[in-house]
């Protein structure tokens, strides 16, 4: 087993560092503070991911660099761009896999569930950025730079996953039977992919040189609507019935005035308000990774906040 190094300790960083240990690969963990779990099999180092030189060194012998970077909504035009750059030509320098976490951005608004070969004409700031860097990425692995490959997911939900996760948020209030905000129509359908999924498929793309080359969605379950998930994790919680409402327009708008992060929804508030649709077969079909059943993934969400999943009933 190799060296894999990740960028990013948060949800998807760790559950991908994890999934790699549990492996059998040593993981370097690079975060600006050096923070990440306490784990047999992770290292931890703080370094700057948009210094090239650094992250050199400290990619130079390992067999892949991970990408689960997150930085937040309304600095990604100043810090992506560099941090990219910086990946690639520690790569390119190193000779490691270059794998990175994705979004569905690029797609823009479409009527039919995402697939890899669909084109990426969204328009959006933050769409925009995404897709310079795949297409950074994609023309150095077609010119033999790199070898490169990124992973694609919906919007994550897991345990402890909360400001990056549009059901996360609402987790707390609805174990404690509040009335939970969602942004769009709570009617419409919306893939979510659970995080230990990602990670699971992050592990394998960094490893496997049949994902390099071009991207791949993360094996992700039925899209449910909003309302759907609410009420199947409050049964799993055997918490009260979930109430789910839609957050008021006025409301996001008036937020939106003092929160930059907010403000930035707007460009994506088209996937709440449609049905947003993942096809991800092609990785199950490739790789064998299937996404957790629903139940199980809830109850494990129930768990880490602190709610026996309800015992099931007698048959």
């Amino acid at each position: 087993m190799g060296v894999q190094v990740i960028v990013g300790a948060g949800p998807v960083g760790t559950a991908t560092a994890s999934a790699l240990v549990d492996a059998g690969h040593e993981v370097v963990l690079v975060t600006r503070s050096g923070s990440g779990p306490d784990r047999p099999g992770i290292r931890k180092v703080a370094g700057d991911a948009s210094d090239a030189d650094a992250l050199t060194a400290v990619v130079r012998g390992a067999d892949a660099l991970i990408n689960c970077a997150n930085p937040p909504y309304d600095r990604w035009s100043d810090l992506w761009p560099p941090m990219a750059a910086a990946m690639l030509e520690a790569t390119t320098r190193s000779g490691a896999v270059l794998v990175t976490m994705g979004n569905l951005y690029g797609y823009g608004p479409v009527d039919h569930p995402m697939t890899e070969s669909d084109p990426l004409a969204a328009t959006g700031t933050k769409a925009r950025i995404r897709v310079r860097m795949w297409e950074d990425a994609l023309a150095a692995h077609r010119a033999g730079r790199v070898r490169a490959t990124e992973a694609r997911a919906s919007d994550f939900y897991g345990p402890g996953v909360v400001e990056t996760s549009f059901f996360g948020r609402n987790v707390a209030r609805l174990l404690a039977g509040r009335k939970a905000y969602v942004l769009g129509d709570p009617d419409v359908p919306h893939a979510a992919t659970y995080v230990p999924d990602v990670g699971r498929t992050l592990a394998v793309l960094a490893t496997d040189e049949r994902a390099w080359g071009r991207p791949w969605h993360v094996p992700t379950g039925p899209a449910l609507t909003q309302r759907q998930l609410s009420t199947r994790f409050c049964e799993i919680a055997g918490a009260p019935p979930a109430k789910v409402g839609p957050i008021p327009r006025p409301v996001l708008s008036a937020v939106g005035l003092v929160s930059p992060q907010v403000r930035e929804l707007r460009e994506t508030r088209y996937q709440f308000d449609r049905p947003f649709l993942l096809d991800s077969s092609a990785c199950t079909s490739t790789f064998g990774i299937t996404p957790t059943p629903l139940d199980e993934s809830l109850a494990a969400v129930a768990a880490h906040a602190g709610r026996a999943p309800a015992p099931a009933p007698v048959v």
